[in-house]
């Protein structure tokens, strides 16, 4: 090895052992040290996350962590995260079904012909109970994205029902995917009719189902994965804020009777941000009182209706001059009406995600802050998180997979791909 590269080796595993040791051994007193921590994990976040997505999305490292969440959640919630309330309309019969730590699956049954759809089945084992319980075929997946949380069941429920159809959009790379599909295209089971809906942003493939109530005389159903929560919408990993606030105008063009069923129990929490942005909004904390009345009973909160949600959720009201007041934004002179509401929702999505850390940091706080007898639940964490708490392991094996590298050409490269193993092994 040239000697310049030990150098520069030596030099960035000394700095790393400084970060750690201010990090492990950080006192009270020592602001100082903590600032310039705080300071240099913060630059270093954005990346960190970028390297940990495409860990999680393009490698079976993403599959290894998304069997770890599965297992845990189900020793956690032996009966799932939240009680189903099914909804029967006329023979067509939709079941929420709490899978992981916050998901939800659903299985949509025609009950003439004991025939069902599941969307997003993320556990394989809880939707087979649920077919089981329900004594019907699978006939179809509809898989909204190719997250893990939404997509991994889908290669286990196909081997064990081998006429069954997997769909989703080609561009996400879904698990099991047979039959890709396009913007409103059709899919039919039974008496049920489903329309994809092409609507990229939280993913560059996302696609959201609706599913037309007329034949069995109920409004129709809107199966919205990660695109729209209640009172909320998904994070734009892999679209702008133009692409995403497009798919989110698909939503707000349906009919406002339409049923809508996301992919997470996050109402909670997005009504709580809503207060924050509107906090005269009268439907927002009736709503809230609602959600607070059926989480305290560990009780679904779907659905909600296009209505409802035009009402209160923040994401879909980019156009309101309350919010745009709120929020402190103005048009400008020049700016086409389009632009300003990206603009909206660009800054609503960066102070939600703000809105998140502050959270999960005082989530954090309570958990170290337990009384011994009390127990402690699953901790979650940001990406800042596992960088302070973990720096320590990346420090130990960094020589470790120096050496290993010590064939590559490029100092560069070896230092890029010792920190995606330090990411890998945080992530597991």
């Amino acid at each position: 090895m040239p000697l310049h590269d030990l150098t520069m080796l030596i030099a960035a595993a000394s700095f790393l052992c400084f970060l750690c040791v201010c990090v492990r051994f950080r006192r009270p007193g020592q602001a100082l040290w903590r600032t310039l921590v705080s300071e240099i994990m913060a630059r270093t976040e954005k990346p960190l996350f970028r390297i940990a997505y495409t860990l999680y999305t393009r490698t079976r490292l993403g599959y290894m962590y998304y069997k770890r969440q599965m297992r845990k959640a189900r020793e956690r919630y032996p009966a799932g995260h939240s009680t189903a309330q099914p909804m029967d309309f006329n023979g067509m019969k939709i079941i929420p079904i709490s899978v992981l730590s916050d998901n939800y699956s659903y299985l949509v049954i025609d009950t003439a012909s004991s025939v069902a759809v599941a969307v997003d089945p993320a556990d394989p084992q809880t939707v087979q109970a649920a077919l089981e319980e329900e004594g019907v075929m699978l006939e179809a997946i509809l898989c909204t994205h190719k997250h893990w949380d939404h997509s991994g069941g889908n290669k286990g429920l196909k081997k064990l029902h081998g006429s069954c159809r997997v769909y989703g959009n080609a561009a996400d790379n879904i698990p099991g995917l047979t039959h890709p599909l396009s913007h409103k295209d059709c899919v039919t089971v039974g008496r049920m009719h489903f329309k994809a809906l092409f609507t990229p942003g939280h993913t560059v493939g996302h696609m959201i189902y609706l599913l037309d109530g007329q034949a069995v005389g109920a409004p129709s159903s809107l199966f919205s994965g990660d695109l729209v929560f209640l009172s909320g919408c998904g994070r734009m990993f892999e679209g702008s804020s133009t692409t995403m606030l497009s798919s989110l105008d698909t939503v707000s063009s349906l009919s406002d009777d339409t049923l809508l069923w996301p992919g997470h129990e996050y109402a909670e929490d997005n009504l709580l941000f809503a207060a924050e942005v509107e906090p005269r909004n009268a439907a927002r904390e009736n709503k809230y009182q609602w959600v607070l009345q059926q989480r305290g009973q560990k009780l679904c909160t779907s659905p909600s209706t296009i209505r409802e949600e035009k009402l209160y959720n923040p994401f879909l009201r980019s156009h309101s001059a309350e919010l745009h007041l709120a929020l402190g934004l103005q048009q400008f002179q020049d700016e086409d009406w389009t632009q300003f509401r990206a603009r909206v929702l660009e800054e609503l999505r960066k102070r939600k995600d703000l809105y998140n850390r502050r959270v999960l940091s005082y989530n954090s706080w309570k958990f170290k802050n337990l009384s011994a007898g009390e127990p402690k639940p699953n901790r979650t964490f940001s990406t800042r998180d596992i960088f302070a708490e973990n720096l320590h392991i990346s420090i130990c094996i960094f020589p470790v997979f120096v050496v290993a590298l010590h064939g590559q050409q490029h100092t560069v490269q070896k230092v890029q791909t010792v920190g995606t193993y330090c990411v890998a092994i945080h992530l597991i």
